[in-house]
């Protein structure tokens, strides 16, 4: 934990802004992240790296996943773990790769358990963040309100400026 905080100090002590990239496996995050690296990071509009870029997902809990009062549950567990970790490791991979493609290799991954609305919002406190971008699902106000909305929690509660970014609908 020492070194990450180190990290931040550093980019900050460097002049760098720090920019947070919340990313899970759906297409609309990597959208966020390919359009943030179009935009910020490619060498046209890039003034010699002005900003640290730190990209996380959050990786639920097992728990959080399957009732612990189920029968059977705790059986259960290890496996869900395991494919939870499996699933966040592809993930924290495809970003690697997108980062590659567009030659940004100074990126710092972070993969955090909990609830993806507070780890994007821990992470920003922690690196000092001046930005967080996240995608959007485009979801409904119905669907919306049941499921919650990562984007618009953190658009209130994190402590920076929050871009959310939306994938564009197939024109017809």
């Amino acid at each position: 934990m020492a070194a990450k905080a180190e990290d931040a100090s550093t980019a900050e002590a460097v002049g760098k802004a720090v920019m947070v990239v919340g990313i899970d496996d759906s297409e609309h995050s990597f959208y966020a992240l390919q359009w943030t690296l179009l935009h910020f990071f490619s060498p046209a509009v890039r003034p010699s790296g002005s900003y640290k870029l730190v990209i996380v997902t959050a990786k639920p809990t097992p728990t959080s996943v399957i009732s612990v009062a189920s029968p059977g549950a705790t059986d259960v567990l290890p496996f869900v773990e395991s494919d939870l970790r499996k699933i966040s490791s592809q993930v924290i991979e495809k970003a690697k790769d997108i980062c590659a493609a567009h030659s940004v290799l100074d990126v710092e991954y972070e993969v955090v358990e909990g609830d993806a609305r507070n780890v994007l919002c821990e992470v920003v406190d922690k690196h000092h963040a001046e930005m967080l971008v996240v995608g959007s699902h485009g979801y409904g106000a119905i669907k919306r309100a049941v499921l919650g909305s990562v984007s618009d929690y953190c658009a209130h509660h994190a402590h920076c400026t929050v871009m959310i970014v939306k994938k564009p609908k197939p024109k017809h």
